[in-house]
């Protein structure tokens, strides 16, 4: 299914990959609002769709969206309420790059009947989408897991100390998926030494592993973010075919796992 707001692909098995940072499209009226450096859409979750292509031969659902989280964040709550409290991040409809400067040039914000809009334009068909496919696959299988894969920049001072680890697995506390679970993916982690990993750190998770998560009815929800350094240059924004088939081993272990 493809619409001028995201495509989904229907897979046969009980694993809905969605990645909701994917787009890097900015419609013209907003992004000749913007200033220069944020038209490019340099906060774009980098190629994770092609980094995940291999999730349809497994047989999951992947759901991607068009647009740029400039346009509006689809991994926030439609009431803006910030998912890391006390912690320097980003909104529903961005206002700061992940640099800490300006998305907008002076005296363009969006105002709340612009941001309202982008909700009912952008936001609620992604949303509609995936609760329907959670639901065709939850019904089919009895049970579902949500996979959703993310990717930033691994030094980013303005949103976390240091060098990010590797692999950031978050299951909100524990909360968003069955313990076994959780554990199975740690030891998946745990068996690799190629990459540095921790689970529930910076990154616990967003609002759709935190809203979609429900392990008492059988639907998990796990989020993953990656340093991008481990499958493209950060630098020049270059994707490395050699880093990323290195990478997609350790992913494709991942979602086994999920699946078993």
């Amino acid at each position: 299914m493809e619409t001028p707001i995201f495509s989904l692909h229907q897979g046969t098995a009980p694993l809905l990959v969605s990645l909701p940072h994917d787009g890097s499209e900015i419609p013209d009226d907003i992004a000749q609002r913007l200033v220069p450096d944020a038209r490019k859409a340099p906060d774009t979750d980098w190629w994770v769709s092609r980094l995940y292509a291999f999730a349809k031969v497994l047989g999951a659902s992947v759901l991607v969206p068009r647009f740029s989280r400039y346009v509006v964040d689809l991994n926030r709550p439609p009431d803006d309420t910030s998912l890391y409290p006390g912690q320097n991040t980003t909104g529903l409809c961005p206002i700061v790059q992940f640099s800490g400067v300006p998305v907008y040039a002076e005296g363009s914000l969006p105002d709340a009947g612009e941001i309202a809009n982008r909700v009912d334009v952008y936001w609620r068909p992604y949303h509609q989408a995936l609760q329907g496919e959670l639901k065709r696959i939850r019904d089919l299988h009895g049970r579902a897991v949500v996979w959703e894969g993310h990717s930033i920049r691994g030094e980013l001072p303005f949103l976390f100390d240091g060098r990010l680890p590797d692999f950031n697995l978050g299951t909100v506390g524990g909360a968003s998926c069955r313990p076994e679970l959780q554990q199975r993916l740690e030891t998946v982690l745990q068996a690799q030494d190629g990459y540095t990993h921790v689970v529930n750190g910076r990154f616990k998770g967003g609002y759709i592993t935190r809203h979609y998560a429900d392990p008492a009815n059988d639907i998990d929800a796990v989020q993953l973010e990656l340093a991008q350094r481990t499958y493209m240059d950060e630098q020049r924004v270059e994707w490395d075919d050699l880093k990323a088939q290195r990478l997609q081993r350790v992913l494709q272990a991942l979602l086994e796992t999920a699946l078993a």
